[in-house]
């Protein structure tokens, strides 16, 4: 069940980096529980089409899961300076789409197998009002409870995901180290790096589902 969740959990977290609608004046709390209730609302309903349907549900996901988060910073900070300084504004965009479509084929079909188990958002924490942090708790079959944690940014007056912890698992380092290898592998060639980002996800999704499980007492 782990593996599913942790897999499930990384298209809504990781993908965070993309999510639903934001409104002005929500908190950062505010903005977790109703990406969290729509999306679980939306595959409750949809469900069974989405199993038939792989289009329809990425689609949703992109709808649901994308608004709401800086994608632009997500995937600088991925890239680090090192390498996004280099990078055209072609070259970027090229690296968010590869990054959101291949985080949605990896991930996505496990919160197909996701039941509701139960997910509760942790009381909202004191923040700057520039940077904030919201933790959750996501049940699984066993009854065990695992632990994730958000990390928001003030961006433009909306609260917008930058990062995301999984079980332990910090997704935006998880990348960054992925990426940094794959540039290394590349011989430094960008354009391959970003064009095989595909692959890399798939290598990210093994080294987190094998990573020791960990859950709240």
């Amino acid at each position: 069940m782990i593996s599913i969740l942790r897999r499930g959990l990384l298209v809504l977290l990781a993908a965070f980096p993309l999510m639903a609608l934001a409104a002005p004046g929500q908190s950062p709390r505010d903005v977790v529980q109703g990406t969290t209730t729509e999306l679980l609302s939306d595959l409750k309903a949809n469900k069974a089409q989405y199993k038939s349907n792989p289009t329809a549900f990425y689609d949703a996901l992109n709808r649901i899961l994308g608004p709401v988060v800086d994608a632009d910073g997500i995937s600088r900070s991925i890239m680090t300076v090192k390498y996004s300084r280099k990078a055209t504004p072609e070259q970027m965009q090229r690296f968010q789409e590869n990054f959101r479509r291949s985080l949605f084929q990896f991930y996505g079909n496990a919160l197909l197998e996701y039941d509701n188990q139960g997910i509760t958002v942790d009381p909202a924490k004191p923040d700057d009002g520039q940077r904030a942090s919201v933790g959750m708790k996501v049940s699984g079959n066993n009854g065990a409870v695992y632990p994730v944690q958000y990390t928001l940014e003030n961006i433009g007056g909306e609260w917008k995901v930058r990062n995301v912890i999984v079980n332990g698992i910090n997704i935006g380092k998880l990348f960054r180290d992925q990426f940094a290898d794959a540039m290394n592998r590349n011989g430094n060639n960008l354009d391959k790096t970003i064009d095989g980002w595909a692959g890399e996800v798939a290598k990210a999704k093994e080294a987190a589902d094998s990573s020791p499980e960990k859950t709240v007492k």
